[in-house]
């Protein structure tokens, strides 16, 4: 894929955004104010997900590695 191609295939989706959005009917400040909350937004659940789910996607390994992987004997039996 060439530059050029690239170049109004990026140009496309960036008219269709406006078209989903309807921010084509807005003015510029509009455009600037839309566009800057969304994207806040964004850097706000991407910030959140990296922080967060990281976090839990490791408890929930180790829970399940202790449930399956390697169990445990228990106390009990080791006394008798």
């Amino acid at each position: 894929m060439d530059i050029k191609s690239m170049k109004n295939y990026l140009y496309w989706l960036y008219c269709q955004f406006e078209l989903i959005t309807c921010s084509y009917l807005m003015e510029p400040w509009e455009k600037l104010l839309f566009y800057t909350f969304n994207i806040a937004m964004l850097v706000t659940v991407l910030y959140t997900a990296y922080t967060f789910v990281s976090g839990h996607l490791s408890t929930a390994f180790q829970f399940f590695w202790d449930s399956f992987g390697n169990q445990h004997e228990n106390t009990v039996s080791i006394v008798k």
